[in-house]
Parts: structure tokens; sequence; C-alpha cells
């Protein structure tokens, strides 16, 4: 297992040799708490939640030596101390193309063993085999949709200051969804392309300047779960709902696909997985 560092040390941006025999060192973690930091958050975190990561390119030899393939699903709880990089990933998934195994049960046990061990916290791995590919769900984020609104943009960088409350006038319950979310990669500069619902009952959001905010996220380099955590901090300070939660569904890339979900408040059931067009 890779150490905690930088991403300056992470295969990002890098050539890679695609490895094809089980290696679970692929794998590189990233700590949380640097980026954290950097948002103002300490101690006790303001939210809970989890990122759900989606493999769809998932293979593995049985014991005679037949291919097998699967869909992942990932479960990381929001207070691991790590994330993993996305290319690490990938490579970590490969691994196993050339690798026998008696069963998807043993494969099941790697998984779970090393991605708890990279991330710092138990991680609940689902694997959807071929028999159940028809079962696997579509639909999309519900809720008043943003982007109906005709406005005029020209700042392409996240401003909390565009975030704006009736604090005056009573609360009021209400999602809002956007598909116009973009960020970047934070090493490569790549596009990251996603949909975004926020929930919240407090202050009526103003809709204009939220989605202009949104939208500022465009140039705006940081990783998946980095940008859903800087939206919730910034509405939360911005706006003072009392409850918020913030769900990104962000495009694939290399057969994965990550959905950080972070929220104040429990309603007993952690978000749908439901696939979406986009992905």
């Amino acid at each position: 297992m890779a150490d905690v560092s930088s991403t300056a040390a992470s295969p990002l941006g890098k050539p890679a040799t695609y490895r094809s025999d089980y290696d679970p060192s692929l794998l590189f973690p990233i700590a949380r708490a640097e980026k954290r930091a950097e948002l103002g958050i300490a101690g006790t975190l303001p939210f809970f939640g989890m990122d759900i990561w989606n493999a769809y390119e998932v293979s593995w030899l049985n014991a005679r030596g037949k291919p097998q393939v699967a869909i992942a699903t990932f479960q990381v709880p929001a207070d691991s101390p790590n994330i993993i990089e996305s290319k690490s990933f990938k490579l970590y998934l490969n691994s196993f193309n050339q690798t026998r195994l008696g069963s998807s049960d043993a494969l099941l046990e790697l998984l779970r063993k090393d991605l708890s061990a990279g991330f710092g916290a138990p991680v609940h791995v689902l694997l959807t085999l071929p028999d159940a590919f028809g079962d696997v769900r579509m639909g999309e984020l519900g809720g008043v949709l943003l982007d109906r609104l005709d406005i005029d943009v020209d700042a392409y960088q996240p401003d909390p200051g565009l975030l704006r409350a009736s604090l005056n006038e009573a609360d009021v319950e209400e999602s809002l969804v956007s598909h116009l979310l973009k960020s970047n990669c934070l090493v490569t500069g790549q596009p990251d392309w996603a949909s975004v619902q926020i929930r919240y009952v407090g202050p009526q959001i103003d809709q204009e300047g939220l989605l202009r905010y949104l939208i500022g996220f465009r140039d705006h380099n940081e990783f998946h779960e980095q940008c859903v955590e800087r939206i919730f901090m910034d509405i939360l300070r911005q706006c003072h709902p009392q409850k918020l939660a913030v769900y990104a569904r962000y495009t694939r890339r290399g057969g994965l696909d990550i959905n950080p979900w972070r929220s104040n408040f429990s309603t007993g059931h952690p978000p749908g997985n439901a696939r979406h067009a986009r992905q």
C-alpha cells in the first residue's frame, strides 16, 4: 500500500504500466485533512455522508482461467481519513484482470480488505454479477431545475459571495438540481462533469445566485469529494440552512464514477445509487 502523500507522487498525469496480476500496492491514498483545513473544517465534522464509487470494468479469471466480469459498488464513509486517487484505483482494479480466484466471494473479500486499508475505514463493497445486470436502475436527481434560469455568467471560479438567502422570511424545504457542475482534476486539469442536488430546510436560497456559484466551478481544480465539501460549507456559512445535503453524481472516467454525498441531517437512508443518463 502506498503511503499517504501529496498528489505529486501519485500516478496522475504520468505514463502507467498496466499490471494484470493482483497488486494492492497500486492504491494511492491521499489524506482528506489538508483540503478540509483549507475549508476551515477542524475537529468534529459538520457533516456525515459517503462517497459512492461505481466500477464498470471489473474482471478476473476463475479457477479454470475463464474470464469473469461484474459491476462493483464501493461505499466509503466521509469520515475516513483518506481518499484514493482514482487513477491508482483503476490500476488496482486492472491488476485482477489475469488473476485467478476461486469465486466472486474471494474477489469481494480482497476488495474489502485492500480498500478499507487504503481509505483507512471500513468500505462496503457490492458486486453485481451478469445475471443481475438487468436490475441496475437508471434515474435522475429530483428537484427544481436551476438550469431553466436565463442568466448572464462571466466568472468561472466559485464565489461564495454569490450565495444569498431570505434570512428574514419563513423557512422553506426544497431540493434544487443542476446539471451544469463542471470542475477539473486537481493534478491533470482534465474536466470532471456532474449533476448536483442541494436539499435543505431553512431560509430560501436565491436560485440565480446559487446557479452562478455552481457554474463558477468550471475553471476550478479540485477532486470530486473536495468540490462537494466546498459547496456544502459555502452554502452552510452563507445561507444558514438548518438542514443541508449536497449530492453530486459525476460522469465516469476510466470505468469509474464517483458520487460524493454530504449531509447534516438523517432520513434513515443513504442516497440512491441510480445511474444517470450521462453516467
